[in-house]
């Protein structure tokens, strides 16, 4: 391998949002690290991309996490982190399962934290280098059935924005941006068994799209991308919203409904884990 090369390390990188930053990232000339639970696929995706190295790790596990942690800081020339492994639930809180939604918040957050800690201390000394943390529309929203998903999404934004003022303190030129699509065509969905057809074909998104508006985002210095202008038009909407008004809206929604459409009845309850895919 060509150690000259920039390297790109992407998390959740074996399908969806993960898979198409590799692939981009290998058109843009960066030698790749690709860290996912799934083996077999990482390793097909490595071989067929050529210049990439398969990095098969469970995030939510210490001993995984602290390996990709050291692999990012003996990487001289790492350039590219996209943070984007995670998964969600569907189900009150209170009635799933507590290890699930403690995995939830190992990944999305500790393991964001510790590897954007691990990637800018070699990042800001050598004044050079992008951080993308895939977070979601729902980081603006507080609603039933997804309350971890949602809170582990809004301090990946918060997170990010704190960090973009931190680096901007101390004029560096390293970028971070908080990636937020929403409804996008991948496993995700398809783990949790929500029915596609009780959600409008206009919602919906390709993950290359998703990438192409962050990957612009970047190049424009956009701290927080919304791809797709009707959540970029949703998120303006409801800010200006009162906080009684929209908590008013998601109370009734959650009365009204004992949980998302599903097709799978064995979605239901604490939902599933997919923590390769990419999560809205």
């Amino acid at each position: 391998m060509n150690q000259a090369k920039p390297v790109a390390l992407v998390t959740g990188a074996s399908s969806g949002i993960g898979e198409v930053f590799a692939r981009r990232l290998s058109e843009r000339g960066c030698r790749l690290l690709l860290v996912a639970r799934r083996k077999e696929r990482l390793d097909r995706i490595a071989a067929e991309l050529g210049d990439a190295e398969a990095l098969p790790a469970d995030l939510e596990a210490d001993s995984d996490l602290r390996r990709v942690e050291e692999r990012i800081r003996a990487e001289a020339s790492l350039e590219f982190l996209v943070n984007n492994a995670g998964f969600g639930t569907l189900g009150r809180f209170f009635e799933s399962d507590l290890e699930t939604q403690d995995r939830m918040h190992r990944l999305h957050v500790t393991a964001t934290m510790r590897l954007t800690h691990a990637a800018l201390k070699g990042m800001v000394p050598r004044g050079r280098g992008s951080i993308v943390n895939v977070s979601s529309v729902a980081a603006f929203l507080h609603n039933p059935f997804s309350v971890s998903y949602g809170a582990t999404k809004a301090w990946i934004n918060s997170f990010t924005e704190a960090l973009a003022v931190e680096l901007r303190s101390v004029g560096s030129p390293v970028r971070v941006q908080a990636l937020c699509p929403g409804f996008t065509y991948t496993e995700f969905h398809d783990v949790l068994g929500i029915d596609r057809a009780g959600i409008p074909r206009s919602l919906w998104m390709h993950a290359d799209d998703i990438v192409n508006a962050s990957l612009r985002g970047l190049e424009r210095n956009r701290l927080i991308v919304i791809p797709g202008w009707r959540y970029r038009f949703f998120v303006a909407l409801q800010r200006w919203l009162p906080r009684s008004l929209k908590h008013a809206i998601a109370v009734k929604y959650g009365s009204r409904n004992r949980q998302p459409r599903v097709k799978r009845p064995e979605s239901s309850g604490m939902g599933g884990h997919m923590s390769d895919a990419d999560f809205r």
